[in-house]
């Protein structure tokens, strides 16, 4: 138990908390910096819990400035976070892509470094393609780059190594795929490289479910493969996972919010009790379950552990799909 989680915990922190007991308060503007494009699912949830925070009235009469801060795969806006150790008036995005992609080397920035105040979203990677390819399903998608590697484009956002990458590539792995000789496309957001996709640049694309929704329900792209352990709701109740087209192979990712260094058990105290409340709320849950993904919450403690194994899952995964060398 790390010193912070121990202070927490004899504080009663996850269990009797309320933002009257904190001592610490926002006395200007929060400013909520957001390190990918506008697009995809990480720039959906931060501006959605911006909205809450102020709707909700959880800033103490502040406001909150969203900003993309793009680059670096997410660095950019962590080092910028960072430089304002204490300050928490300044919070970003925690997702398990920041974990992915520190752990490959791509992102030169470390979110252990951080507080991962809350996660608020479990995630669902699903693998689209356009509505008149001819890849029906997952096994057919597995038998084309077996046959041959290199005869599809696969993208990916916003980099290799990160999560849309690892929650592909581990099924097609177990499946025995070459993935090392994939031909692998990067963009900027999810939202980008869905753009691509019905634009024809490349022929397959792996994302969180609400960027790729909004396209199957309009007829030009279709699901072929989740990659959660189980079948959504809503939208994706019909969508097969990996598992139940014979691969053994899932990736579910997390999205919240992270302090920058140096946060004081108050200013966690006060962040925590505020998203807890705008993960409480009806219109956040209705936004979530809308989007095809799993409203949750889970406070300091729980986030901070999950970061720590996360940590040790992911090398582990690198280690076995061989992604070393993206560092």
């Amino acid at each position: 138990m790390t010193p912070i989680i121990r202070r927490l915990a004899l504080l009663g922190l996850a269990a009797c908390a309320t933002l009257a007991q904190a001592q610490w308060k926002p006395t200007e503007r929060v400013t909520y910096l957001i390190g990918v494009a506008p697009g995809g699912t990480v720039d959906l949830y931060a501006r959605g819990v911006r909205d809450s925070l102020e709707s909700l009235k959880l800033v103490n009469g502040q406001t909150v400035l969203a900003e993309n801060k793009v680059g670096a795969g997410g660095a950019i806006a962590m080092q910028q976070i960072k430089g304002m150790a204490g300050n928490a008036h300044w919070i970003t995005t925690f997702h398990t892509g920041a974990i992915a992609g520190a752990v490959t080397g791509l992102i030169k920035a470390d979110p252990r470094d951080f507080g991962p105040v809350a996660m608020l979203v479990e995630e669902t990677s699903v693998v689209a393609v356009r509505a008149d390819s001819p890849l029906k399903t997952g096994a057919d998608l597995i038998a084309a780059l077996k046959a041959d590697p290199l005869k599809l484009r696969l993208a990916v956002a916003p980099a290799m190594g990160q999560n849309t990458h690892l929650a592909i590539a581990k099924p097609l792995k177990t499946a025995g795929v070459a993935i090392d000789r994939l031909t692998i496309a990067p963009f900027r957001s999810s939202g980008e490289s869905v753009t691509a996709l019905i634009g024809g640049h490349v022929d397959v694309v792996s994302a969180t479910a609400p960027v790729v929704l909004p396209h199957v329900a309009s007829g030009k792209l279709r699901l072929i493969a989740s990659a959660a352990p189980e079948r959504g709701v809503g939208p994706l109740a019909e969508v097969k996972t990996w598992r139940e087209q014979g691969v053994d192979a899932d990736y579910v990712s997390y999205n919240g919010v992270l302090l920058p260094p140096g946060a004081t058990v108050d200013q966690i105290r006060y962040w925590e009790d505020a998203l807890r409340q705008v993960a409480q709320s009806k219109p956040w849950l209705e936004m979530v379950t809308k989007s095809g993904n799993k409203p949750i919450f889970r406070g300091y403690v729980d986030s901070h552990r999950y970061l720590q194994a996360e940590w040790k899952a992911t090398q582990e995964l690198v280690r076995e799909l061989k992604l070393e060398s993206a560092r």
